[in-house]
């Protein structure tokens, strides 16, 4: 069995701070590599989500034995295991993809995901005052609910007497679909 240290975390600056390893025991058998499904147990994730990464460019394509079998290396199973950690604190596949072809040129890839923390803080401030107007939307709404006469309306008095503050329409709110205009 090789122990691997899989750097996860750190600075990529060069500071003082040193980055954050996580051991991980990487079975291997004579030659040093594993199969798909040891790493995925390693992972804890589904083969099938290796493949997938493999599809994409991800991961480079593993060497195979004479039968078929794909063999990974320890350095496959780094680069998994911060894809994993990517996803884990927000970014999408493709900005990972950037991320791993900007080091694959020799570029350093912190300047970037700093544009892109900096984009993510910018979309979730938006997607956080949507929410807040929201909210404020409902509040009103269901004080109105409970003074309305149930019956005082032609399909619902609430609603139809309700004066809108937050067109909600028109914000932008992720996970929520917008019916389409009849």
């Amino acid at each position: 069995m090789l122990a691997t240290a899989v750097r996860l975390s750190g600075r990529c600056d060069g500071s003082a701070n040193p980055p954050v390893r996580y051991n991980v025991g990487m079975r291997t058998n004579a030659t040093g590599r594993i199969r798909i499904g040891e790493l995925a147990a390693e992972l804890d994730i589904n083969p099938k989500t290796i493949r997938y990464y493999e599809s994409i460019g991800l991961l480079p394509k593993p060497e195979r034995t004479e039968s078929g079998y794909r063999l990974y290396r320890s350095d496959d199973q780094e680069r998994l295991a911060f894809i994993l950690k990517a996803r884990a604190v927000g970014l999408t596949l493709a900005e990972i993809h950037e991320m791993v072809a900007l080091r694959g040129r020799g570029t350093q890839p912190c300047g970037h995901l700093r544009d892109l923390i900096r984009n993510k803080l910018g979309t979730v401030d938006d997607q956080l005052r949507a929410l807040e107007a929201f909210r404020h939307e409902l509040v009103m709404l269901e004080a109105e609910a409970s003074e309305t006469i149930c019956g005082d309306g032609h399909i619902c008095g609430v609603i139809e007497h309700h004066h809108v503050v937050h067109d909600l329409t028109e914000i932008s709110r992720p996970g929520l679909a917008r019916s389409p205009a009849r």
